[in-house]
């Protein structure tokens, strides 16, 4: 999992590469819940860069995306939206990997 430093390092994630966003919060227990999954996922889809997005140290960016709910997840191909999984629910792994599966459909 990648976590940028500033918001410059991740508009270049934004701009280039195929990567999944993913939008957490210290605090959010949803977000704690699924964390612990995340190494499986990141290793069954080599084919992308996670980047992790601190909802609260990119409130503009979160703003921007309409990111209702976290955890959340946005995949972004060389700038341009694949798909999202964004709700306010919890999420599992086989939710987000049945996403991913079906963004590279």
């Amino acid at each position: 999992m990648i976590i940028p430093k500033n918001i410059e390092e991740l508009a270049d994630y934004v701009d280039h590469g195929n990567n999944v966003f993913f939008f957490t919060a210290d605090w959010c227990g949803d977000c704690r819940y699924i964390k612990p999954a995340l190494p499986e996922i990141e290793a069954a889809f080599p084919q992308y860069q996670f980047i992790e997005v601190d909802r609260d140290k990119y409130l503009d960016v979160v703003a921007e995306w309409n990111i209702f709910g976290i955890p959340s997840f946005v995949v972004v191909k060389d700038g341009e939206e694949q798909g999202r999984l964004v709700n306010k629910n919890r999420k599992t792994k086989a939710e987000i990997s049945e996403f991913l599966e079906k963004v590279e459909g």
